[in-house]
């Protein structure tokens, strides 16, 4: 352990910029004490208004401010002591206070994206009724973040003392070898691209494809693949290049749904088809989950081999899988009634065997001769 006469061996005198050491820590940390009070109060009337750009201005800058304080302090500090004594170290270290500000005002800027990417996606801040497109906010955000990125890096390279023309130069060359290194990740990127700018589907909306066994909800829209959770909740990892080779159903946009079912009614009520018809048709004409302003059509379809079968086709008004069910179900059920109230019943596969009554008589005689 240090004694006491060794801090009394020291003599400050030798060393005048101690004291402006002192006073620069000593700044810094009243000016963080400041700060965080600062932040802290405008916290406190930030929640008194409903407004999206202060709230994110305040979260992205709390954390950046903070370190800007101490690394402009540190920088100070340095400067001293580098005036003071002839270590090159603290003199080669001069240029990244630079580095040290630009890299930390490029860290509060792609945090305000992200703040306020994550603002208008809540419901927090909708002010009307039209739900805010989600893969357009997600878009714009990577975006505005890429690019925040990438001139906080050319800023830093030519600070640095890199030439930014020089380093675009060798990224066009390289590009070429980097393109066909990774061709199958710049195809993912671009179909990406295509998603945004085409729109197929968004996030939250249903999509299936033919082609593939694709079905279920986007989640999520990446630069390079797209997560979709299907049906019995398993994440699928889709690559965006996929999409630009396949057709894509998104069956979230469908206007109506439709109803088409095909009812059979037994041979020996062929009588009272028609009435059932008619009243099926103006059951489903009344109904006020059917849009009538598309096809409504009711007719005799087929003699089939045990049933006189009609079809109903029609379209709901809703296009909510539970409550699209949950209207075939009444409709059918309704259907059910109309042909017991017209005294008919559904029919089911059945065999009629016809004999000669002459046969019959024959094959009797026969058979009391045998017996006697």
């Amino acid at each position: 352990m240090l004694s006491r006469d060794w801090f009394k061996g020291i003599e400050f005198s030798n060393y005048p910029w101690l004291s402006e050491v002192f006073i620069v820590v000593l700044i810094a940390l009243i000016a963080n004490l400041l700060a965080g009070r600062l932040l802290n109060r405008l916290a406190e009337r930030f929640k008194q208004t409903h407004n999206l750009w202060d709230d994110a201005v305040l979260l992205a800058a709390r954390r950046p401010l903070i370190l800007m304080i101490w690394v402009v302090g540190a920088s100070h500090v340095l400067e001293v002591i580098a005036g003071s004594t002839d270590a090159e170290i603290f003199s080669a270290l001069q240029p990244f206070r630079a580095v040290a500000v630009m890299a930390i005002l490029g860290w509060f800027l792609v945090r305000l994206v992200r703040e306020v990417e994550a603002g208008l996606l809540s419901r927090d801040y909708s002010d009307n009724d039209e739900p805010i497109d989600q893969t357009t906010v997600m878009a714009l955000g990577k975006l505005v973040r890429s690019a925040v990125i990438i001139v906080v890096v050319l800023m830093i390279l030519q600070n640095l003392g890199y030439s930014v023309s020089g380093v675009l130069a060798f990224g066009g060359i390289g590009g070429i070898a980097v393109g066909f290194a990774a061709k199958d990740l710049l195809a993912n990127f671009f179909g990406g691209l295509m998603v945004y700018l085409d729109r197929p589907f968004s996030v939250g909306d249903w999509v299936r494809s033919p082609d593939k066994e694709i079905e279920g909800t986007v989640e999520n829209i990446g630069w390079r693949q797209t997560r979709i959770r299907t049906f019995d909740q398993r994440p699928l990892y889709v690559p965006n290049a996929t999409f630009t080779q396949i057709a894509v159903e998104n069956p979230s946009r469908m206007l109506n749904r439709r109803i088409y079912e095909t009812v059979g009614v037994r041979y020996e009520d062929a009588e009272k088809l028609p009435e059932i018809i008619a009243r099926v048709r103006e059951m489903l004409e009344n109904h006020q989950e059917i849009d009538l302003g598309k096809t409504l059509i009711v007719n005799f379809n087929k003699f089939n081999a045990s049933s006189l079968d009609f079809f109903i086709y029609t379209f709901t008004k809703t296009t909510q899988w539970v409550k699209y069910h949950e209207i075939k179900q009444d409709v059918l059920l309704k259907v059910l009634a109309i042909v017991h109230d017209c005294g008919a019943d559904v029919a089911y596969p059945t065999t009629t065997v016809k004999m000669d009554p002459l046969h019959i008589e024959n094959a009797a005689h026969n058979g009391a001769a045998l017996g006697e």
